[in-house]
């Protein structure tokens, strides 16, 4: 078996953590606008920020999948 396919594969896996971490960021923003509805404008920034650093991360995977792949 290669080892660059091999470690690909396990590169693509950290896209996972990615959706769990956008999926967790949602779930805390909806708790937070269930508690108090008021802060929903600074609630609503700090969430997106936070699915975007999350997403980054799948990114930076996605990406060093690929550089393993072309390898």
């Amino acid at each position: 078996m290669n080892s660059a396919l091999l470690g690909a594969g396990l590169a693509a896996i950290g896209v996972i953590g990615g959706g769990i971490g956008i999926g967790l960021v949602g779930k805390g923003l909806l708790d937070a606008l269930a508690r108090n509805p008021q802060v929903a404008g600074k609630a609503m920034v700090y969430a997106i920020l936070g699915m975007a650093l999350a997403e980054a991360t799948s990114i930076y995977a996605m990406v060093i999948a690929f550089v393993l792949l072309n390898k």
